[in-house]
């Protein structure tokens, strides 16, 4: 991810809570010029889920993306059957674009995903704001 990151193809951020390591943000694959865009994953430990920090901490790597990476698009894709994920990317108001059938290879099989994205234009104020 070091590597990843120092070639400007990435950025992954920890999510630490009460000074312990437990989930992560991963904006990856960025593309430049006309493209500007980049996937955003993330995970966090079944022992703090549901206190909204997800949700928070997608908003703020978004908009890092956006004020200080100098991209345009971010787009996050989704097993269907995956409602944790699902809830942060409703609370943050994202689109739903497409589906994508067999995306990512997981658990020895090749899964769809549902696929969400914002763009600038989306956001006349930060994404963090969305949310209470």
């Amino acid at each position: 991810m070091k590597r990843v990151a120092a070639n400007g193809q990435g950025l992954p951020f920890a999510i630490e809570v009460d000074g312990v390591f437990a989930g992560q943000v991963t904006v990856s694959n960025i593309v430049r010029g006309s493209a500007q865009m980049a996937n955003l994953g993330y995970w966090i430990d079944q022992s703090v889920a549901g206190r909204g920090l997800m949700p928070r901490a997608v908003a703020l790597a978004i908009d890092h993306c956006f004020a200080h990476a100098g991209l345009h698009r971010v787009e996050i894709a989704v097993r269907p059957e995956n409602s944790n994920s699902l809830r942060v990317v409703e609370k943050l108001g994202l689109q739903e674009v497409g589906f994508a059938q067999r995306f990512l290879h997981i658990d020895g099989a090749w899964r769809d995903h549902r696929v969400f994205a914002i763009t600038t234009e989306e956001c006349d104020r930060p994404v963090r704001s969305r949310l209470p």
